[in-house]
């Protein structure tokens, strides 16, 4: 077999998989809903904002050639434009059927809150973006203290009778709160929430392994951690703090970069080099070893990225790999 030379193109990941075959990872089901999803979100977060037209129908085309079905996004992202991106790109690939779409509402500012009037509309406008007949998982993306449960439950049922909504979950709930909602469900006889999106990764873990956890047990909620990568702070490991260039995310991971970050980081970059693949990879594949946790979102600006992201549904790290990954980021 003649030998690729310099002046040869590599292959890409798509082409590879196609020679050589690609161990699909086997779908997670969220919660107790028929959603059965890739283990791995792609975030519509930059959709609209750093991400144009043609680099999203590449990311997304990415993802799916990888096996991906799980996309993520929310009103209020690109003031709505990332939801008529991904719109605009099912419709291109007309593979709608294929995919599992969720959204969030309450934090837009046409459709601010979760009063059901504001709610319904809210919805409507993102069926309308979406190019869909209905949000497979709609998220309640704040917990607004100003309206009853009572009300808001009741317009998501509405909206779940009517063939808009499929299921639904919170994004911003305390582990009370979350049980609130569920008594309020079962006395109302309505719909009850079915998944959890909530702040969680190797660097940020009090806020969900705590009351979150044990309710996310209890009520069998799936969980789709967000942040997962803490902005980019666990995809890289800038050995000092002048290493991260001056600009508003990469401020924020440098106040990541005490000594339990760099711990954390120094962790992730060892077993990522004793596996041979990213130190993303591996920050998402220890996320998959969590109870509830069914598939982290993680966003990719440019579609070479989204093969790092989708390769931790398939990577299996070892039992003392994990222990240490687990030991380094208790605080």
């Amino acid at each position: 077999m003649r030998q690729l030379d310099a002046s040869d193109t590599a292959p890409t990941t798509a082409e590879t998989a196609a020679i050589v075959g690609r161990w699909a990872a086997p779908r997670r089901r969220i919660g107790a809903s028929d959603l059965m999803v890739f283990p791995l979100a792609i975030s519509g977060k930059l959709f609209g904002w750093t991400a144009g037209d043609a680099t999203v129908n590449d990311i997304l085309d990415a993802y799916v050639a990888e096996g991906g079905n799980f996309i993520d996004t929310a009103d209020s992202y690109a003031g709505g434009r990332s939801e008529t991106m991904i719109g605009n790109w099912m419709r291109s690939r007309r593979n709608r059927a294929d995919l599992v779409v969720a959204t969030k509402v309450g934090k837009s500012t046409e459709n601010p809150g979760l009063r059901a009037r504001v709610l319904t509309r809210a919805v409507n406008a993102s069926l309308e973006r979406l190019g869909v007949d209905e949000i497979d998982l709609l998220y309640l993306h704040i917990d607004d203290h100003e309206v009853a449960f009572e009300e808001t439950l009741l317009a998501v049922d509405e909206l779940i009778r009517a063939g808009k909504v499929r299921y639904f979950g919170g994004s911003d709930h305390t582990g009370n709160r979350l049980i609130e909602a569920r008594i309020a469900s079962a006395q109302l006889g309505v719909a009850p929430m079915i998944a959890l999106q909530n702040h969680y990764n190797l660097v940020h873990r009090d806020e969900y392994e705590g009351d979150l956890a044990h309710v996310a047990e209890r009520q069998g909620l799936g969980v789709m951690p967000r942040f997962a990568l803490a902005s980019g702070f666990l995809a890289t490991h800038p050995r000092h703090r002048s290493a991260i260039a001056l600009n508003a995310p990469s401020a924020a991971l440098a106040n990541k970069l005490g000594r339990r970050g760099q711990r954390i980081l120094t962790a992730v970059e060892s077993v990522a080099s004793s596996l041979d693949t990213s130190m993303a990879t591996v920050a998402l594949a220890w996320l998959l070893t969590r109870p509830n946790v069914v598939a982290p979102v993680a966003s990719a600006s440019i579609p070479e990225q989204v093969p790092q992201l989708t390769a931790s549904a398939t990577l299996r790290l070892g039992r003392h790999q994990a222990a240490e990954l687990d030991r380094v980021s208790r605080h």
